[in-house]
């Protein structure tokens, strides 16, 4: 009797040991499916990636197109692409939808000369960042002023609460979807901070509205930077830093760095005395970004929750101290990752 309740509890120990070990393997395989589902959804690396769309250099191919066309020139864009209606005007463009061969594209010109060199700088950064982290340049006229790129319905992120309140988007009004989004704004950054044009500051970014407008929102819910005309670089091995404009910034969402030092001993601000800072300033903005991207929906305040620790690191006055953007994208993926996993489980339980 001993000997068969001997084999009988041999063999329940092997079966749940055969139970904890396929239940190891699924869980591994799951965190293996998300990281790789992350990484389509999110590349980090720091080179230029080749175009979205699967072109040549200097060839573009939207949505509805079955082949790659070259950047359309002066002429093209003179006979071809007819404005439909203004839809954003900033001081340094005008921007139109317009139509192309029954395409919906984005037309941009410059408002006035005196931003002449802003307008130039912000089409040099399309034209080298192309990629999929960056809006389609279409194409561009330098005698005109003119450039076109690909035209997203949705608009800039400013608009992401009014179009996650129409019926036909509700069901992406989750935390999962705002939590990729979040991941998307800080692995542009992580591309722009080491791009192929060098470490570039978003420095169209003195105030949360100003940093939503310069991304666009795709019809299937990713970011794209769309705004480069402010995007200066940063060396410091050969002592080039930034100062975001001419004049005194105040308010709590740029960085400390940026605001005027000497303003307690009642000195007036000058330009010239206003310390240059680096692309640190960008991550202490992270946590303002992703508090709006986050939005008001179940999980949210656990992901807040979650990303307590790296948002404090990312708030430091010290800019040295700040984290990198690839350090933060690597905790919301981290996070993101495992509250998928810890909610799939909670549905095999239910």
């Amino acid at each position: 009797m001993q000997s068969v309740s001997g084999g009988r509890h041999s063999r329940s120990v092997s079966h749940g040991v055969w139970v904890v070990l396929l239940c190891v393997a699924a869980l591994l395989l799951c965190n293996v499916i998300i990281y790789i589902y992350l990484d389509s959804l999110d590349q980090s690396g720091g080179q230029q990636m080749s175009s979205p769309s699967g072109c040549l250099p200097q060839h573009f191919k939207m949505v509805t197109m079955k082949n790659c066309t070259p950047w359309l020139q002066c002429a093209q864009i003179k006979t071809e692409v007819r404005k439909l209606k203004l839809i954003g005007q900033g001081a340094v463009k005008k921007v139109y939808l317009a139509e192309w061969r029954a395409q919906k594209v984005a037309l941009s010109e410059l408002s006035s000369l005196d931003y002449e060199a802003d307008f130039l700088h912000g089409l040099s950064m399309l034209q080298t960042l192309q990629g999929p982290r960056v809006v389609q340049l279409v194409g561009f006229c330098l005698d005109d002023h003119v450039l076109v790129t690909e035209y997203h319905p949705l608009g800039s992120l400013l608009n992401l609460d009014d179009v996650l309140a129409q019926e036909q988007y509700q069901q992406h009004n989750t935390w999962q979807t705002r939590l990729r989004l979040a991941m998307n704004y800080v692995s542009i950054l992580h591309y722009l901070h080491n791009s192929p044009a060098g470490r570039r500051v978003m420095c169209d970014s003195n105030s949360l509205d100003k940093t939503l407008s310069q991304f666009l929102l795709t019809n299937n819910f990713h970011l794209v930077v769309n705004d480069l005309d402010a995007l200066p670089e940063v060396d410091r091995s050969r002592g080039l830093v930034v100062k975001c404009g001419h004049r005194e910034l105040s308010g709590d969402f740029v960085a400390p760095e940026q605001l005027w030092p000497f303003s307690s001993t009642g000195k007036s601000f000058s330009d010239d005395l206003m310390p240059g800072y680096d692309e640190r300033t960008d991550i202490w903005k992270i946590p303002d970004v992703t508090r709006f991207l986050m939005g008001r929906v179940p999980g949210g305040d656990l992901v807040h929750f979650h990303l307590f620790q790296i948002h404090e690191e990312c708030k430091k006055t010290s800019p040295e101290l700040r984290p990198s953007a690839l350090t933060v994208l690597n905790t919301y993926r981290s996070v993101y990752s495992s509250m998928v996993r810890d909610s799939s489980g909670l549905r095999d339980m239910l």
